[in-house]
């Protein structure tokens, strides 16, 4: 992995972040109704251990796809990245959606995946239902005016992602995508588990859960005793957004084995 830069379109929803040449490439997925974007306050420190890549998932900014299928999300994905430059041998780290969608494309494209980070998601939510939380999100009093109206609707943390996220128009921030489609990718969440795709994953696994975050109670730790070179850690005190609410304890955790995966070294036992 020589971290070389690669050549973007500049209509690429895969984005050069910049960092160290000579060292790792990195990718930054993100997690549902999110967007490349809200990864900016992670990207000063991931620059210094490597080449940074984000991604914007369909759907979000983009043209939906044609049905709510993780795997036409990961094809999309895997596209993208072998485009012209190949980008390959890479440390991906995925917070919620983006986990499960790194779960699969390192399932898929062992080649392409040194080291796999998974943030705060499960791989099994069969059963449960979207319908609540879509209501929540369809009594937002959107377009909202300001940047103010949005951070004190969802508060500093949920606020400045969803800034990062929306699009903006003259009359104010909306969703940068459909409400139904980011109902129906949850709801397959609902109707299929992710297991096998968990259980072909080869490479080095760091499993981060959020201690009030929405993996099912148990579930990462039963992810991480069933597949050898995974390794486990709470985050105490965070919600599911846990890079902007617990950043040390993120960093804490995400360095050392990010490092560790670049150089080709066995990580420390030290959380």
């Amino acid at each position: 992995m020589d971290g070389s830069v690669i050549a973007l379109r500049r209509d690429s929803p895969l984005h050069d972040e910049g960092g160290v040449l000579g060292g790792g490439s990195i990718l930054l997925l993100h997690g549902l109704m999110g967007s490349a974007r809200t990864w900016r306050r992670q990207l000063p420190w991931l620059r210094e251990l490597g080449r940074v890549y984000t991604f914007d998932a369909l759907g979000h900014g983009r043209v939906a796809p044609a049905r709510p299928d993780t795997d036409l999300f990961v094809d999309d994905l895997i596209a993208h990245l072998t485009a012209g430059g190949d980008i390959r041998d890479l440390v991906v780290i995925g917070h919620s959606m983006g986990g499960i969608h790194g779960i699969c494309l390192a399932a898929r494209r062992p080649d392409l995946v040194r080291a796999l980070v998974v943030e705060d998601i499960g791989v099994d939510y069969r059963g449960r239902t979207a319908v609540e939380w879509v209501s929540v999100i369809d009594r937002w009093p959107t377009p909202f005016p300001t940047r103010a109206a949005v951070l004190d609707y969802f508060g500093p943390i949920a606020g400045q992602y969803f800034l990062e996220s929306f699009r903006r128009d003259e009359d104010g921030y909306h969703l940068h995508g459909e409400l139904g489609m980011f109902r129906d990718i949850a709801e397959e969440w609902g109707r299929r588990a992710f297991w096998d795709e968990w259980l072909r994953v080869s490479c080095p696994a760091l499993l981060l859960e959020a201690e009030r975050g929405v993996a099912p109670a148990g579930q990462m730790i039963r992810m991480n005793q069933l597949r050898p070179g995974s390794r486990y850690t709470l985050i105490s005190n965070s919600g599911h957004l846990v890079h902007d609410e617990q950043p040390a304890a993120y960093r804490s955790a995400v360095e050392p084995f990010v490092t560790s995966a670049i150089l080709r070294t066995p990580p420390s036992d030290t959380p």
